[in-house]
Formats: structure tokens, sequence, C-alpha cells
């Protein structure tokens, strides 16, 4: 029996939910290892996010209490200690940017292999990690040869974890080395507009190269107002700088998990779908039967997007 260390995220005091991914990805680790499922929860409002993570599956929650912010070295230093005092077989992190930021660092100090953007897993007999190569076009398995291993998980590839959990909640020490943590958070400012966090969204209304102009981009805001959703985009709207960094959804942007996702004049290239084929609902308008969007889509109308659109946004306004 070996047992599993998770790590939560969180952002500005709001857990992320690729927590709760990161919890069925544990959970699916444990079950093959027969040992239990650890989940470490460090800095913020810890009594909070412990309360929210204790979900179905889910053995031990550990809070890490020292400062409200992320910080690597908080985050290096009580995940070593962690570490060291359950003896995890796997350490799962999310594949985010505070996970890239502290995961070499304690891998190192483990000296645990890393496995960054993992997709999937087999670990039955030895673990095996399924990545994606050469810009998604095509999968690899990464055989792990030693015992351990600490793992990143790429948001929206697991379900979250659900139902009510019995976990128990444990205030753990770590002894933090102040002369080693060399930063502190003095205040957040966001890349490009700021005004909104795709990932977060309920409803996104994406848009792609078949909007053909910037001006036509209001089309798509007015839709994005009367179905009261957020407007996302694939790369080329970003590229030619008709919308900022922050809306971007694929590979090179962000991977986003809303209920409906309405891609507007969208191809499907594998690097946008990268990003959004785990929506629960995609819906695609474009013109081209043969578009690759249709082969993932739900529901799609075939048709010029510059009748559907309006149609579309007076009959929900």
């Amino acid at each position: 029996m070996s047992d599993i260390l998770a790590v939560t995220d969180h952002r500005r005091g709001d857990l992320r939910e690729v927590s709760f991914e990161t919890i069925t990805a544990g959970r699916e680790l444990a079950d093959t290892t027969g040992g239990d499922l650890h989940l470490a929860v460090i800095n913020g409002d810890v009594e909070s996010f412990a309360e929210s993570v204790n979900r179905d599956g889910v053995d031990v929650i550990h809070t890490v209490e020292h400062g409200d912010d992320f910080n690597h070295n908080v985050y290096t230093q009580a995940l070593e200690q962690l570490s060291t005092d359950i003896d995890p077989k796997y350490v799962v992190a999310p594949h985010s940017v505070n996970g890239l930021d502290y995961a070499p660092a304690v891998a190192q100090r483990l000296d645990y292999p890393l496995i960054t953007d993992a997709i999937g897993f087999d670990a039955a007999d030895s673990l095996t990690v399924t990545r994606e190569l050469y810009n998604g076009k095509t999968e690899a398995g990464v055989s792990v040869a030693e015992d351990n291993a600490f793992l990143t998980i790429r948001p929206g590839e697991w379900e979250p974890a659900e139902g009510d959990g019995s976990a128990t909640i444990d205030a753990f020490d770590a002894a933090i080395d102040e002369a080693d943590v060399g930063s502190t958070v003095t205040g957040f400012e966001e890349v490009g507009s700021g005004d909104v966090d795709i990932s977060e969204a309920d409803v996104l209304v994406s848009v792609g190269r078949g909007i053909e102009d910037e001006d036509n981009l209001d089309l798509i805001f007015d839709l994005a107002d009367a179905l009261d959703a957020t407007v996302s985009s694939s790369r080329p709207i970003v590229d030619n700088g008709w919308l900022p960094q922050d809306r971007q959804v694929g590979q090179s942007g962000k991977s986003v998990t809303p209920e409906v996702y309405l891609a507007i004049g969208i191809s499907g290239a594998v690097q946008h779908v990268a990003g959004m084929k785990s929506a629960e609902t995609i819906i695609a308008v474009n013109n081209d039967p043969s578009a690759p969007i249709y082969d993932l889509a739900d529901y799609g109308i075939v048709d010029d997007l510059f009748d559907v659109v309006p149609a579309l946004t007076e009959e929900f306004q």
C-alpha cells in the first residue's frame, strides 16, 4: 500500500476548479496503489478551502497556514516536509502557473522524476503517463522506471471530484525557514484587459477567423450579452490584435471547461480543441460542413455566421 499526495490550487482568495480535478486524478492513483489520498492546502483561508475540498475519496487534508498568497519558497518547503512525513508514492499537482512554479523544485528535493502536463496515466503495474506531442497532433506514453514520481495534470482532463467527504483535517506544522523566503506578494496586476477570466466562465461565445474583420466582433459581443456569456477566441483573433491574450482558448492560451461552448467561425484545429474539448456542451457555427470542429460538437449549424449570429441574438434577447 502506498499513499498519494495531491496539491490544491488557489488564486486571489478563490480555489481553482483544477483543485477538484486533482482530487479525481489522485484518487485514481490511490485506488491503484491501495493507499490513502492526502490533500495539501497551503496558504490562504485554509479552513474554508479544506471544507470545500473535503470531497468523496479524500482521506486526509493537511493545511499549512503561512500567509494569504502563493509563495514559491513556502510551498517548496511545506511540500518537501509534508512528503517526508507521508512518504507518498506519487505527488500530483495542477499544471498551472503555480504548479509549474514549485513542482520542479519539490521534485528535485525529493529526488522524484517530474512528468508535466499529463492528460492520462496507467499505474496498474508501473506508471505510464500520457502526454501530447507535436502541438497535440499525437499522444505518447512516458514510462516511469522509478518507484516514485511527481506529476502535473492538465486542467480539464479529469472530472471534478464531487460528493461530501469525511476526510480527517490535519493542521500540519511546517517549519518554514523565513531566511529562505525571498519574496512577498505586494499586489496583483492583470495581464491584458484583465476584465475576465475565461477559465471560470459557465458559458463562452468563442470566435475564430471566420469573423473576417475586427469590426464584426460587435456581433459576437451582442450575442454574448444576450446569453449573459463571456467572449473568448481562437489564436488568430489574438494574433491579429483584435482581442487580448487573456481571451485565447487553446494550447498556447487557456484551457476552459464551461457548461456551454459556442464556437463561431472556428475550424477546430487541434491546438484550439486541446483547450476546450472538455466543455460540457459544444455548439458549432461554421459554413464548412467538413470543418473538424463538427467532429467534436454536440450540435452544429452549417450556415453563414453573419446570418446565424444576429438571429440567435434576437431570439435570446
